[in-house]
Formats: C-alpha cells, sequence, structure tokens
C-alpha cells in the first residue's frame, strides 16, 4: 500500500468516526425564540398552527411573507383576520395605514411581540416594559379581564414567559382584556370602525413551550378567541423571517438534522473520491535526459577504421577531393 493510500484511508476513516460520535452524541434543546410555524423546538409556534382551526373552525389559514402593506393591498376578498407573531415588530407609516383601512373595513388584527415600533406604537402611545428580574425566583400570575373568560384561578407561568406588560397606555382608546399582578395591563384593544386592533406582549404564552401545557392550551385558546368568525386567518411570517433567505437550498438543508449529516457525508465521500482518482488516473512524467554529444567518438570510431585499413591512397584522393571542392 502506497503512502498517500494509507493516509487517506486513515484520514476518512479518523473523520467517518467523528462525524459519527457528533450524530449520535445528546442533541442540546435550541431555546431560539424563533416564532415559525414549522418550528417543533419550544419557543416555535408548530402547535399553535395545527391547532389553531380547533379555536376557529371553519378558517382557512393562509400564510403571508411580505410587508404587511402588500399583504393587506392584496388580500382575499371576503373578511379576514390577521396574525403577526415575532419578537419585534416595526410599522411604518404606509403599513399602518393599510392596517387602518383593513380593520375599519370590519377586519381585526392581532399582534404578538415584544417590542412594537414605528409609527404604530407612537400612535397608540405604546410603552412596554418587564417585570423579569434574573434573581428572582417569582412567577407573576395573569387573567382575563372579561368574566366569561377570567379563570377563578389565575394562570402560572414559567419567568420570563409572562413578564412584559403594557408600561404607558392612552386609557380613552385602549381597552384592557387582559391583566397581570397590580393590575398591569398585559393583553389590551383598539377599535378601528368595524374592526379591532388588539397586543400580546408575550409571544412566547403562544409557543409549543406553553402550548404543551394544560393551562397555555387555555390561555391561547382564549386569546383567539377574541378574533370573530372569518373566512381567512392571514398569519404574518414577515416578521419571523427577516434575512430573505428562507428558500435557499443551503438553509434548507442546515435546518433539518438529517439533511445536514447528509450534506456532510456526501461532501466527504465527493473529497475521498476525488482523491482517489487524482491518485488512479495521473501519468507518471517520464525523465527526459540531455542528448549526449559524441562527434567525438564518431570521429575516433571512423580514424580507427580507416587507421585498420591502411589505404593511404584512397585517404589521399579524398583529401584532394575535398579540397577542390573548397577552391571550387
Amino acid at each position: 500500500m502506497s503512502g498517500l493510500k494509507k493516509y487517506i484511508i486513515i484520514g476518512s476513516v479518523l473523520i467517518a468516526a467523528y462525524l459519527l460520535a457528533q450524530y449520535f452524541k445528546p442533541k442540546p434543546t435550541n431555546w431560539s425564540p424563533t416564532y415559525l410555524a414549522e418550528d417543533k423546538i419550544p419557543f416555535g409556534t408548530y402547535i399553535l398552527r395545527q391547532r389553531i382551526t380547533d379555536v376557529l373552525p371553519g378558517t382557512e389559514v393562509k400564510t403571508v411573507k411580505a410587508a404587511v402593506y402588500n399583504n393587506l393591498k392584496e388580500r382575499p376578498t371576503g373578511k379576514s383576520n390577521y396574525f403577526i407573531i415575532g419578537s419585534t415588530v416595526t410599522v411604518d407609516k404606509l403599513d399602518y395605514q393599510q392596517m387602518v383601512n383593513y380593520m375599519e373595513a370590519g377586519n381585526h388584527i392581532l399582534i404578538a411581540a415584544y417590542q412594537i415600533r414605528g409609527v404604530l406604537a407612537d400612535t397608540l402611545k405604546l410603552e412596554i416594559t418587564s417585570d423579569f428580574n434574573f434573581q428572582s425566583k417569582r412567577k407573576y400570575p395573569i387573567n382575563f379581564v372579561n368574566p366569561n373568560l377570567k379563570r377563578e384561578l389565575d394562570y402560572y407561568f414559567d419567568k420570563g414567559i409572562s413578564d412584559q406588560y403594557f408600561n404607558e397606555l392612552d386609557t380613552s382608546k385602549a381597552i384592557v382584556l387582559g391583566k397581570k399582578q397590580n393590575a398591569k395591563s398585559n393583553f389590551i384593544q383598539y377599535k378601528f370602525g368595524k374592526g379591532s386592533l388588539m397586543i400580546l406582549p408575550n409571544p412566547q404564552l403562544l409557543t409549543n413551550y406553553s402550548l404543551l401545557r394544560e393551562d397555555g392550551a387555555d390561555y391561547a385558546a382564549k386569546i383567539f378567541s377574541y378574533l370573530p368568525k372569518a373566512e381567512t386567518l392571514l398569519w404574518d411570517e414577515h416578521y419571523t423571517r427577516k434575512t430573505g433567505n428562507d428558500s435557499s437550498v443551503l438553509r434548507v438543508l442546515f435546518k433539518y438534522e438529517q439533511l445536514r449529516w447528509a450534506y456532510y457525508i456526501a461532501l466527504l465521500s465527493l473529497i475521498v473520491f476525488v482523491l482517489y482518482e487524482i491518485k488512479r488516473r495521473q501519468r507518471i512524467i517520464p525523465v527526459i535526459e540531455r542528448p549526449k554529444n559524441s562527434s567525438v567518438e564518431f570521429v575516433n570510431v571512423v580514424g580507427r577504421v580507416y587507421y585498420q585499413q591502411r589505404n593511404n591512397r584512397d585517404i589521399a584522393e579524398k583529401k584532394i577531393t575535398y579540397l577542390l571542392e573548397y577552391i571550387r
């Protein structure tokens, strides 16, 4: 076995062993708050997307990924509701005006986000804050205001899940739908013509992590019960897919672990194949030696031939011929 081939085999075995060890090692939980409908991680919204029609029967859920202005401008005919979830929702002037037109026509919008920015926050004078404290293990109770939805025992969620609330509100316009301890509002509504805007500053209450609990599922169901019956629910993913690379092949490959490992194995196999093919197909370059000058040897051989023949007359005649040729 040649040296190069031996090193290739050893390297391939080591890399394969490393990949297998990485594949079978315990997987850490991904706590990233993606809020994506296909994500089954704690802070994805897979369960909500699959079960939302239990609360809104007969409603078609349609995913939209463009800006709010474009989504509402090209919305389907008939009554619909609009749902936005994300860490931060920024609404500019065009988006806000289109939202107002949409709601005044009798449609409703539900926003679940930690931060509301832009024209929407400025116009409604929204300021969101939190009771979250790293050192405290205290859980703050929350509940609904409506007697038909309010539970006798408050809802308690893990620290950080329901800590957000509205620090400042325009009480002349805002309708409080839910509160936490000390009468802090954590779910509000604004009327716009025949429609309304509802804002929940704790989006993690609608994620897989919360909905796996009976209390969490009950709370989320009551949140969506405020949306009236409509033909369509527009599920906005614009604020959870900001990079614009969601349809790229590599993003899909690296998002799912099975595809990611298949990609690594295919890449490794390609590298090994190329190395073997280079070794097998490469020709050996021959060594080309410099031509030898054999003129002196030739003269010596001819001289020895004439010396052995000892035909002086023939030699003299040749010399005379060469001399005459030179003179002419």
